[in-house]
């Protein structure tokens, strides 16, 4: 009897704080004022219930703080919708109404609501309203490689955008593996992913159309599928690479040499075919001169170590990236070649990085932050819309001259 009283004390305690709080009594919830609460108990106490009973029959939840009120085993419930539409005397429905903002609510009926979210401290669960209203205000980004410079100030794009017009973004990596992205696809799937926005270097023709034959609305950064099922986002690789080849002739050098990327990614095969295409009438020109990087530092280093065992008179070096730049930069040091007095060196991109090189870099930038916006925004248009209809931007690029290409005509 004594511990009935000790637990009966606990619960006056409880409740007489002048808050609002709920009440549960094995399956019956209730949404009362603190004095009723207590009355309510009260009454309860009143009937020959066990120690033991009563432990596991009350849960009181503090809701104008927190939103809930744990037990004595440290367990807790949230408030619910029907809570809500109990303290407001409404319907379940009015209270969806107010909170989806859909459906007539005469103001008096609304303030009641909205007074009683309040009291309750009451947030809406975003996947079951996503549910219910096919849309859970979560765009996904799978990325190739985040430790790739050129990627995370994407990412920062994409999210600042999506941040902007109330959507979270949840990022994935897919270290270039086909597998692991298909996974990826199928679990956003199941989470009711809003849409998905990939650069990545595998995505293939069937997981767009199975994305396509699940509604779920893509866009692809820079690399797309040979038939265009999406909208597509890149920079103007074709005519960044000739910018970048008419820099290194204009600053004098008379053989110039390509470090092109994975020909498999419409990316570097465009780069390519720029420098081709700029240099090929040339007397000097030979197909040897070009040499795969693989759009890594490592692979940069090797190529330029290739090159000049094939040709030990290149003056000018153009690298389809800027991370293979970098890893020439090392190799031509390495070597004791004077950069940009023996050989120019340029990139593309425009990474950060280029900027802390010695000496710095230069290269082709890209508008890398605005088409992780651009992309963002094509997207929620495409899903608020509905219409995915297939669309290309192109977005311009800049030559930005540093010091690995500043020769001594132009000092």
């Amino acid at each position: 009897m004594g511990k009935r009283t000790g637990e009966k004390k606990h619960c006056r305690r409880c409740v007489n704080d002048g808050r609002i709080v709920l009440v549960r009594t094995g399956r019956v919830r209730k949404v009362l004022t603190s004095s009723d609460a207590q009355a309510y108990i009260e009454s309860v106490y009143m009937k020959p219930v066990t120690y033991g009973w009563i432990l596991r029959s009350f849960i009181f939840f503090q809701s104008c703080v927190t939103g809930y009120r744990s037990d004595d085993d440290g367990e807790a419930d949230m408030a619910t919708i029907r809570d809500v539409a109990r303290l407001a005397g409404v319907s379940v429905a009015t209270v969806s109404r107010v909170l989806n903002q859909n459906g007539y609510v005469n103001k008096e009926t609304e303030q009641k609501v909205r007074r009683a979210i309040e009291q309750l401290r009451y947030e809406p669960n975003a996947v079951a309203r996503g549910l219910a209203g096919k849309q859970t205000g979560t765009i996904a980004l799978i990325l190739p490689d985040i430790t790739n410079p050129f990627f995370p100030e994407m990412a920062r794009g994409v999210e600042d955008a999506a941040q902007a017009q109330g959507y979270t973004v949840i990022l994935c990596n897919s270290d270039d593996q086909g597998q692991k992205e298909k996974s990826y696809i199928e679990m956003l799937r199941k989470k009711y992913i809003d849409g998905i926005i990939f650069a990545s270097n595998t995505l293939g023709q069937e997981d767009v159309e199975q994305m396509r034959s699940n509604n779920i609305p893509l866009v692809v950064l820079d690399r797309a599928p040979t038939r265009q099922l999406c909208s597509v986002i890149r920079s103007q690789n074709y005519e960044g690479a000739k910018l970048a080849v008419r820099h290194l002739l204009d600053v004098g050098c008379r053989k110039i040499a390509h470090i092109y990327g994975p020909q498999e990614l419409i990316t570097a095969k465009k780069r390519l075919l720029g420098y081709e295409e700029t240099v090929m009438h040339f007397p000097w020109y030979t197909p040897s001169l070009m040499v795969p990087g693989h759009f890594r530092v490592d692979g940069g280093f090797d190529a330029v170590k290739e090159l000049l065992k094939r040709h030990p008179d290149v003056d000018g070096i153009f690298c389809g990236n800027d991370l293979m730049a970098v890893g020439a930069l090392k190799a031509l040091y390495q070597l004791g070649v004077r950069v940009p007095e023996d050989v120019a060196l340029i990139g593309f991109d425009g990474i950060g990085l280029t900027e802390l090189t010695q000496p710095e870099l230069s290269t082709v930038a890209q508008p890398i932050y605005e088409m992780g916006v651009l992309a963002a925004k094509v997207l929620m248009e495409t899903i608020e819309t509905g219409v995915m209809e297939p669309r290309l931007y192109e977005l311009e690029v800049t030559l930005v001259a540093r010091e690995s290409t500043k020769r001594r005509a132009e000092a």
